[in-house]
């Protein structure tokens, strides 16, 4: 079937080639619009990312249409309930990033708990005296982990490893699951309470936003450390930059900040679009986050690796040869 690729770098067309190993394949590096519709005018199968619009429109100018796969977990850039009614199918990527994600939050809890920034600076200035590098050990430690999703469950796994006590907040509780990692679930408060290292893997939505407040913040177990790689917006900056200036955190660790532009999909950051209506560094340069010295902040990048990115492009080529086999995968229903 022809198919083609929108959004497209050329590295990912280089092993979409490779993998796919079809003739009837096209790509783009531009998001596909009205302007540029005429290159997906007899395709059966289109691939795109969160720029490119499917609505009624676009759909009533490929007839031939009968397959879209977006390269993201989410899909409200697709007019699915359009392409119900036109009997097109649509795959999405569900997940693709948690242990990658699970990994950048124990750099980030262990870079804190061995003073590793710290370290790397006095060698590079040639001062190699271990005054004041002192650390702490994370056996035995206590890891709260506000929001067990693929995610937290991942970082549940690799605190075990650390012989840590684990400790869940969540509002879906699967005992099975805490049974055979080796954590518990407890309330908000009892896991703020409790805690050494907090650890946020929750899904930012309303009901969700600013879960850690002006309030529960002084709950928070004194010289505790705050990890974010989920959502910015889970925590509210100035009750963050309170807990820290009196000392109720020692530290904090993020990949995520409030001021963040809002962003859908991790690898939006990677997109020249996403380049283009948002400047990161203008935002976060106002931040007084970036002048604390006991905060580590990364730019967004937890999602960030080799694999995670190629996995993407695994189940992209899934989804269409298994479409192409009559047995589609992923569908979005």
């Amino acid at each position: 079937m022809k198919t083609v690729f929108f959004e497209i770098k050329a590295w990912e067309k280089k092993y979409l080639k490779d993998n796919l190993m079809s003739k009837k394949l096209s790509f783009s590096r531009s998001k596909l619009t009205k302007n540029n519709l005429k290159k997906a005018k007899d395709a059966e199968i289109i691939s795109i990312f969160i720029y490119s619009k499917i609505d009624k429109k676009i759909l009533e100018d490929l007839p031939k249409l009968k397959f879209i796969v977006t390269r993201s977990t989410g899909f409200d850039h697709i007019d699915i309930k359009e392409c119900k009614k036109r009997g097109i199918k649509v795959s999405n990527i569900p997940s693709y990033g948690e242990n990658t994600v699970a990994e950048h939050t124990f750099a980030l809890i262990l870079n804190i708990s061995r003073k590793l920034c710290e370290s790397f600076k006095r060698t590079r200035d040639e001062n190699f005296s271990p005054e004041g590098l002192t650390g702490f050990d994370l056996k035995n430690k206590t890891l709260g982990i506000i929001g067990c999703g693929n995610i937290g469950q991942h970082v549940a796994r690799i605190a075990k490893g650390f012989e840590m006590k684990v400790i869940v907040s969540d509002p879906n509780q699967n005992f099975k699951l805490a049974k055979e990692i080796g954590f518990k679930y407890v309330t908000l408060d009892n896991l703020l309470k409790n805690s050494d290292i907090i650890s946020l893997h929750a899904p930012h939505n309303p009901h969700t936003h600013h879960m850690i407040d002006n309030k529960n913040i002084l709950k928070i177990k004194k010289g505790a450390i705050m990890i974010n790689t989920a959502r910015g917006g889970l925590i509210d900056t100035k009750a963050l930059i309170k807990a820290l200036n009196n000392k109720t955190l020692r530290a904090a660790g993020l990949d995520v900040l409030e001021g963040e532009c809002f962003v859908k999909e991790e690898k939006e950051l990677l997109h020249s679009e996403f380049k283009k209506t948002c400047d990161l560094k203008t935002i976060l340069t106002d931040h007084i986050l970036l002048k604390k010295p006991n905060v580590y902040i990364t730019p967004h990048n937890a999602f960030n690796s080799k694999e995670a990115l190629l996995r993407i492009l695994d189940t992209t080529i899934e989804n269409i040869k298994a479409f192409n086999k009559k047995k589609p995968i992923n569908l979005v229903k």
